[in-house]
């Protein structure tokens, strides 16, 4: 096994777990992210039914 073997096989595994990282970390903020828009969407939806500001 030569040099560049060596560091290709570090790289796909470096790569495998930064990707990990951040698809733990999107799926942690997706939740939240979809609390806010549920949310926005309540409010919006309220502001249009109680006749909000014209």
């Amino acid at each position: 096994m030569n040099k560049n073997t060596l560091i290709t096989i570090l790289a796909i595994i470096g790569g495998i777990v930064v990707l990990g990282w951040a698809l733990k970390l999107t799926f942690k903020l997706l939740g939240l992210l979809i609390v806010i828009g549920i949310g926005l969407v309540i409010y919006f939806g309220a502001q249009k039914m109680l006749g909000g500001p014209k």
